[in-house]
């Protein structure tokens, strides 16, 4: 099934109405949908790079929208919708533990979710039911979103084809390694 949904999805990057179909997706990948918005953006962009910042901009406005539904599944209808969906990705079990520390580390958890390849939509529907102040959360989300579209964009407009790999394969891992020295570096500035 996710294999199906993964071709349709490429396939949607070909189309004159691409910019829509990415919106579309980046919107919905924020709250439901299991395809990341990079399977459009990717191709998009290498097909033509003079569009990338353009491209960047459009997943963002529309990833962080997604994002305010997927708060507002959790704030208004978690039992009913919110629930099913972070069970589905096997995240239910934690689910009260997690909400008692949540909000303690809630600028990192949506900053961290929105940059690497950890599931954005667990972060946004557990924002909303945690209550986590909504203008901590959209400051946080746009961070995020811009700094992982913006950093697929400007490396395909710099590397184009050949960072493809790259990207696809490493940048969570990038972006989580520099989390960890961001979060140490302001550990070692705290403590110093």
């Amino acid at each position: 099934m996710l294999r199906s949904l993964y071709d349709r999805t490429m396939a949607l990057a070909d189309h004159p109405q691409a910019l829509w179909w990415l919106a579309a997706v980046s919107f919905v990948e924020s709250s439901v949908f299991p395809i990341p918005p990079d399977v459009l953006m990717i191709p998009m962009i290498l097909a033509r790079p003079s569009r990338a910042w353009l491209i960047a901009l459009v997943a963002l406005v529309s990833s962080v929208l997604g994002g305010l539904l997927g708060y507002a599944i959790g704030a208004f209808f978690y039992e009913g919708i919110g629930q099913p969906i972070l069970q589905a990705m096997g995240k239910a079990d934690a689910m009260e533990a997690f909400n008692t520390r949540f909000n303690d580390f809630g600028f990192w958890a949506v900053l961290t979710a929105g940059i690497t390849p950890f599931p954005y939509k667990v972060i946004t529907i557990m924002s909303g039911w945690t209550g986590m102040p909504l203008a901590t959360f959209l400051a946080t989300s746009i961070l995020a979103r811009a700094l992982r579209f913006f950093a697929v964009a400007a490396l395909l407009r710099l590397f184009g084809d050949p960072v493809r790999s790259f990207i696809e394969r490493r940048l969570g891992f990038v972006f989580t390694l520099f989390l960890v020295l961001l979060f140490g570096g302001f550990l070692v500035v705290r403590y110093l």
